[in-house]
């Protein structure tokens, strides 16, 4: 008998996978643009909403995306590995394998590592406080009765979250994959909802007015 796995359970653990990756790795790229969004016509710095500047910020967002994870990640980061690992450590470790430098070289290059594992771990803990805050933040425009509750339930969503990433990325994954498909859906409807409404808005696909948000 053939223990190769049949197409049809290969097919279901990829399908498994992909969700997993999506829960951990995509969740932080859908939501950041959101807060990014409001962030830029809000607060002491605000700039004006005016219909260049929607168009612009629109334009550096999406081509942001575009170029960081599209471009710098699948076709250079993800070939860039060490026997499969990944993370700017196994990174580092690949490089001084094949480092011929003296002692003094591999050292600066052990410290640039640890310090871009800092602003990893910096933003590691940055950046879920302000995912969920931003989102809960969403309770007070629905009533504002729920105003002075906002940071209580972010703590609480947060604590849960770390206390159950304490059991594995693999578990977290496939508990959130589910959730973050179900939130891309209700984006992508939305949006599509919105454009319906105001195609302009797709003007934002030409880099020039991202260029020209720059240079005015």
């Amino acid at each position: 008998m053939s223990t190769k796995p049949s197409s049809a359970s290969h097919g279901g653990q990829l399908a498994t996978i992909t969700i997993a990756a999506i829960g951990v790795v995509y969740g932080d790229i859908g939501t950041s643009p959101l807060y990014a969004m409001r962030e830029c016509f809000s607060g002491s710095y605000a700039v004006s909403p005016t219909r260049d500047n929607v168009l612009g910020i629109l334009s550096l967002i999406f081509w942001s995306l575009i170029i960081v994870i599209s471009i710098k990640y699948i076709i250079f980061v993800m070939r860039a590995d060490n026997r499969g690992e990944g993370g700017i450590l196994a990174l580092m470790a690949l490089v001084l394998h094949h480092f011929g430098g003296t002692d003094r070289q591999r050292h600066r290059l052990i410290m640039m590592g640890l310090f871009g594992a800092t602003l990893f771990y910096g933003d590691g803990v940055i950046t879920p406080a302000i995912s969920v805050l931003s989102a809960v933040e969403g309770l007070h425009l629905a009533t504002p009765v729920l105003t002075p509750y906002v940071i209580p339930i972010t703590v609480l969503i947060l604590v849960g979250l770390f206390a159950l990433q304490s059991h594995g990325t693999a578990r977290v994954g496939a508990f959130f994959g589910p959730v973050m498909l179900l939130w891309f859906a209700i984006l992508a409807l939305l949006g599509l909802i919105n454009m319906m409404k105001a195609p302009q808005v797709l003007a934002a696909f030409d880099p020039e007015y991202a260029m020209r948000f720059f240079r005015d």
